[in-house]
Formats: structure tokens, C-alpha cells, sequence
């Protein structure tokens, strides 16, 4: 169904208004949500750092208060007394309940609930509030405990157990030296009424149903507001996992309730405090936001869709009547419109469709004249590129004829049989076919057998060359004869032995050795030397050249050597046909030889018959081969 195009203005700012209206209330509504989240966020940080820090305060001003009693030599001498001297031990209670524990309470007379020190001895001195004494009371397990749970370094330890079971303290201990030895001789421990501690967090204001807790380092509640909190948190496991560092904000369902819970863990105390807040109040801000931008996103889109009409309107009733202007010039009445003088763009749009159709003959011959023009163009840059075919043809065939060479190579080879010359013969002959053999495609795939042929005709030449016979070994199974390699990527590589290897000449003591063999599904062509090797450093700078997989133009370096680049270009023709997994691998060392792998898929090789498998070891000499 076609639509007008009122009705497509009418439905286009629809759509506009709708996903303005739209990306503004959600982009309003997602940052007012993050700003309130993170808000909400760092004042419940800011709760848990300030209630932290005046806990931390706390337990440090008891910290020096312990300080105080440690240094005391009674409390030292008290340690190191024979604890068979009852005599002693009557004047040293009396003396540190006087002269310590007296005046620590009188400073914190509603902070602490008890202090006692026990001995590795086995006697205790209790405070003067206590009506007990280590006669009535056995303190071997809590010296054993909290024996266990301080440091030996004298540092104090915060647990949350009282020598008393059932007692709601915080107990500081830390390890007492005696006045003699160095030695830990007893355990000085503080404990601390809950309910003074407790006054520094019931302060907080975390809403209705929000409320502050605090584990110790092992996941134990130390202070929850109340019994049914402490035994849910227990239940669900939060202790343990807050204490374990997991998170330090998630959710979780306490009390029936989904909770925010914020936890912030004291680097003095290692004690973890955290905040639980309910969502439902945490979030009540931002639904006041929610219903707020629906109502005013609504009644924005009733008066944007009114605007919305009148505008489309306003626009589309001239068109209409250019519209039936065109319907006449369809019909072939070339006619001018006849409207209102209007100085907005539709009263422009008008005058120029009258000027279109009065010049519409004169544009159609510009255009066909512009097209002939064109063509010709294209005809005049078809004929250029002919040239320079031809061109390039012509240079090609002025270029050297590989038969000709080989004709007159030919010619040679005849002469020299005239003249009983042998060793001229058996030069050319070898000289002829290693030029057909070369000016092949470089790429191109040929057998084993081809290549291997290919070395004999170089080591022909050779042989005349240095003046001596001399012998390679070959070790080829002949299943693998027919293996298919990339052409001359074999004698490249026995050509460079005798350029590197054996610069200095050919010895009797020199050899050369072409193994091949299947391994880890690749076919592996090894040529080995007893030459000269390399050095580290020169073997290095090869692989590197490998490496950068790449062909490189030969270039003329000291006494006129290659310095590699043969072995450069075996290695990336090897690649271009097989992929960059395959190639040379070279192993030398100084006046060892050197060891050089052709690695080349096994897929490239024909399967062997069963009878062809057997292996066969040949030492084919280069002067008969």
C-alpha cells in the first residue's frame, strides 16, 4: 500500500519525536540512576571509612594502653618469678593491681571489662574489679588460645572471645617478654565491653531497615545489631565471603530482603565492616524520576505530534499542485504552472520546473553531445593502451631466444666430437640440459629423481672445473624417487657448499651427502657437508634472513660471493609453493660442516607400492654419474 507524503511526514516525525523523546528520557533516567547509585555509593563508603577509622582509633589508643603495661618491670619481673614463691606472687598482684591496672581503669573506666595478664608459669594476675582469681579460675586454655592467635613478633591480635564464655567483649592480646631473656614469657590481654565499640556504629543513619555489622578475619560476626541478624548472616555465609575479599559490593538476599551490601576491610584490625541497605529504598529516588519523565515524555509527544500535523500540512498542499503541473508535462504539455507568488523555497521549486521544461530540448542535445564526447574518449584511451601492448610484445621478442642457445650449444657439442674433444662434449651436453632444465617456471613441481639429475649434470661441469674426480653420497629410498619438490631448490644448494663450505678447494677428506626420508608427515631432503661451517654469529645473521620471508636479488659482496642469498630465495620459492610452514633449516657449526633440511609436505609425495619401500644407499661418482 503506497503511502502519501503527508503521511510519511506525518510518520517520519513520529519516529523523530518518539526516539528523541525516547534517547533523551533514557539517557536522563540512566544518569540520574548512576548518580544516585554512586552517590548512595559513597556515602555508604564514607559511613564505613569514618566508622572504621574511629573503631582503628580505638583499638590503637588500647594498643599504647598495652604499651604502657609491657614496659612496666613488675609486669616483666612478675614473668620471670618462681612460681612456687607465693610470697612473691601475693606482692606482685598487689603491687601491678595498684600501680597498673588502677590507673588504666580510672582513665577508662566504662571502655574496658577486664584485664589480666597470664604467665607461661602458670600463674595470672586478674584485675582488682574481678572478685576471681587463677585459684578459682583454670586460664590454661585462654593462654593457649590467645598464645595461638598472637604474633611472635609482640604485635597486638583483635579476637572476638572473652575468658568468660557468654560475654559480648572485643579482647586485645599480645605477647609479654620476660625482664631476663628475650623469651615470651606470658600474654597480657585487654578485653573491651562490645557496647562501647557498638556506640561508635549505632550512630550511623543507614534508613529504616538498613543496618552496619562487622566481621573479624575470619569471617566470625563480631558486632551485628541484633540476634536474628547475626544468626542470618552466619547462615547465608557472608561473613566468609567478605573476609575472603571476593567482592567488596554485591547483592544478597538478608532477612528475606534484597540487600546492597558495601564492605570496606581495616588494614589495622583486618576486621571487614560492611553496610547492608535494602534496594527498595535505595531505589525509591530514582522510580520518583521514572514516573516524572514518563508523564512529562508523554504530554511532550501529544504536543510535538499536533506541531507535527500542522507543519506537514503546510508543506505538502503546494506540492500538490506541483504535482498536477507534472502530470500534464507526462502527457507531453509542455506548460507552465500558473501559482501564487511565493518567496519560499517552494515558490523557487516552481519557477524552476517552468524554466526546466522551456530549456528541456536544449538539455537533452547537450547531453547527447556530451555522451558522443565521451565515447570518443574512451576509444582514444583504448587505442593509447594497444600501443603500449604492442609495445611491450616488440621488447619481448627482442629479448635473448633460449633456442637459439640451445642450438648453439649444439653446435659446440658437434665440434667438439669432431675434434675427439670428450671432456668439451660432456661440458655442453650437461650445460644443455641444465639451461632447458632452468628456463623453465621457477615454480613449477618436478620428481626427486629430476632434481637429483639436475645436481649430476652441475657436478659434471664441476669435475672439470676443479681438475679432479670426487664423489657425493645419496641415501634415497627409491619410494621416494617420485616424490614431487619444488624445481632447483637441490642444486642451488650443492653449488653453495662448493662456494662456502669447500672455498679453499676440494679435499680428499671432503664429502658431501643428500639423504632423504619421511618424517612427521613432512618429506625431508638433507644435505650435509664436512666443510668449513659457520660461526654463531653467521648462522644467526642466515636464519634472520630466512625469516624475513622474502626473495632477494643476488648482490655482489667480498671476492664475489652470493653470501647466501641462493639459499634465500630455495627457502621463499619452497614457501610460494607450499606455505610459509615449510622451507630451509640450517645447523652449523666452526670446522664441524653444516646440515641443510628441505622440509616439504608429505602430501607432495605419490604413495609407495609395498615392493617399493625398501631403502637403497648409492654413491653415484659426479665424473660417471
Amino acid at each position: 500500500m503506497k503511502m502519501s507524503l503527508f503521511r510519511k511526514l506525518f510518520l517520519y516525525f513520529t519516529i523523530v519525536i518518539l526516539f528523541s523523546l525516547s534517547t533523551v528520557s533514557v539517557f536522563t533516567y540512566l544518569k540520574s540512576s548512576a548518580a544516585i547509585d554512586k552517590q548512595v555509593e559513597k556515602y555508604i563508603s564514607t559511613v564505613i571509612e569514618n566508622a572504621g577509622a574511629q573503631t582503628d582509633l580505638q583499638l590503637e589508643t588500647f594498643e599504647r594502653v598495652s604499651n604502657s603495661v609491657l614496659s612496666h618491670q613488675s609486669v616483666k619481673k612478675f614473668l620471670d618469678m618462681d612460681p612456687k614463691d607465693s610470697y612473691e606472687y601475693y606482692r606482685f598482684t598487689k603491687e601491678i593491681r595498684q600501680d597498673v591496672f588502677s590507673k588504666i581503669f580510672i582513665t577508662y573506666p566504662t571502655q574496658i571489662h577486664m584485664m589480666y595478664i597470664l604467665g607461661e608459669h602458670g600463674r595470672s594476675i586478674f584485675d582488682q574489679n574481678q572478685s576471681f582469681s587463677s585459684l578459682s579460675v583454670d586460664p590454661s586454655a585462654r593462654y593457649a588460645e590467645l598464645k595461638a592467635k598472637t604474633p611472635d613478633n609482640g604485635e597486638i591480635a583483635i579476637v572476638n572471645t572473652a575468658l568468660m564464655n557468654g560475654e559480648q567483649v572485643v579482647t586485645i592480646a599480645r605477647k609479654i617478654r620476660g625482664y631476663t631473656s628475650y623469651a615470651v614469657k606470658g600474654i597480657l590481654a585487654i578485653e573491651l565491653n562490645e557496647s562501647q565499640l557498638s556506640a561508635l556504629w549505632n550512630n550511623v543513619d543507614l534508613g529504616e531497615n538498613g543496618f552496619f555489622f562487622i566481621l573479624d578475619a575470619t569471617g566470625a560476626v563480631v558486632y551485628a545489631p541484633d540476634a536474628a541478624t547475626r544468626s542470618e548472616l552466619v547462615k547465608t555465609g557472608l561473613g566468609q565471603r567478605i573476609a575472603g575479599g571476593e567482592n567488596t559490593r554485591f547483592m544478597e538476599s538478608v532477612n528475606g530482603k534484597r540487600m546492597l551490601i558495601v564492605s570496606h576491610k581495616s588494614a589495622y584490625s583486618g576486621w571487614s565492616l560492611a553496610v547492608s541497605m535494602p534496594l527498595d529504598e535505595l531505589r525509591e529516588p530514582i522510580s520518583g524520576i521514572r514516573s516524572t519523565t514518563v508523564t512529562v515524555g508523554l504530554a511532550t509527544l501529544a504536543i510535538a505530534l499536533v506541531l507535527a500535523f500542522r507543519f506537514g500540512n503546510s508543506i505538502v498542499r503546494p506540492i500538490r499542485t506541483l504535482k498536477n503541473g507534472m502530470r500534464e508535462t507526462e502527457k507531453g504539455n509542455w506548460m507552465r504552472i500558473e501559482s501564487k507568488q511565493r518567496d519560499d523555497e517552494i515558490g523557487g521549486l516552481i519557477h524552476s520546473y517552468n524554466l526546466m521544461v522551456s530549456r528541456l530540448s536544449d538539455m537533452i542535445e547537450r547531453v547527447y553531445d556530451s555522451e558522443l564526447s565521451s565515447q570518443k574518449t574512451k576509444l582514444q584511451l583504448q587505442e593509447i593502451e594497444l600501443e603500449r601492448q604492442r609495445a611491450e610484445f616488440q621488447a619481448l621478442q627482442l629479448q635473448i631466444n633460449p633456442h637459439f642457445l640451445y642450438n648453439t650449444l649444439e653446435t659446440i657439442n658437434c665440434y667438439a666430437i669432431v675434434q675427439d674433444s670428450d671432456d668439451i662434449s660432456e661440458m655442453v651436453e650437461a650445460m644443455a640440459f641444465m639451461l632447458r632444465y632452468s628456463v623453465q617456471t621457477n615454480l613449477e613441481e618436478v620428481t626427486l629423481a629430476n632434481e637429483l639429475n639436475h645436481v649430476r649434470h652441475y657436478l659434471m661441469i664441476q669435475k672439470h672445473r676443479i681438475g679432479h674426480d670426487f664423489e657425493i653420497e645419496v641415501v634415497t629410498p627409491p619410494s621416494l624417487l617420485l616424490s614431487r619438490m619444488v624445481r632447483l631448490t637441490l642444486q642451488p644448494i650443492v653449488e653453495n657448499i662448493f662456494q662456502h663450505a669447500f672455498a679453499d678447494g676440494f679435499e680428499p677428506r671432503h664429502y658431501i651427502r643428500i639423504d632423504t626420508r619421511m618424517e612427521g608427515g613432512e618429506l625431508l631432503v638433507i644435505v650435509e657437508d664436512n666443510g668449513v661451517g659457520m660461526t654463531e654469529e653467521k648462522l644467526e645473521k642466515l636464519k634472520e634472513r630466512l625469516e624475513r620471508n622474502r626473495l632477494v636479488e643476488e648482490r655482489a659482496e667480498k671476492r664475489g660471493r652470493r653470501g647466501g642469498i641462493g639459499l634465500v630465495n630455495v627457502h621463499r620459492r619452497i614457501q610460494m609453493v607450499y606455505g610459509d610452514e615449510f622451507g630451509l633449516r640450517i645447523e652449523s657449526a666452526l670446522g664441524e660442516g653444516t646440515r641443510i633440511v628441505l622440509r616439504m609436505p608429505k602430501e607432495a609425495c605419490p604413495v609407495p607400492k609395498p615392493e617399493s619401500r625398501l631403502e637403497s644407499t648409492a654413491k653415484p661418482r659426479s665424473a660417471s654419474a
